[in-house]
């Protein structure tokens, strides 16, 4: 069916609907094909991320525990020296 025997058909309006109808339809199955599953790769990406900057937290952590000590260590020594 020609565009403008719709137009002339069913009026400018109705055909205009429809083709919103279909333009939203498109970018609906677009994003729900291809862009979530874009979307869980990131996710499973992102809590790796997450993880890997724990372990990078908790390893800081525990050095300055072991600096903070030799600190002290370094300073209990002097003092006994003195």
């Amino acid at each position: 069916m020609d565009v403008v025997t719709a137009i002339k058909d069913f009026g400018f309006p109705i055909v205009a609907a429809l083709g919103m109808l279909y333009v939203i339809y498109f970018v609906w199955k677009t994003i729900t094909q291809q862009v979530e599953s874009k979307l869980d790769d990131a996710h499973i990406v992102i809590i790796g991320l997450i993880d890997r900057v724990r372990m990078l937290d908790n390893d800081i952590i525990r050095l300055q525990q072991k600096l903070d000590t030799a600190i002290e260590m370094g300073r209990k020594e002097k003092e006994d020296e003195e």
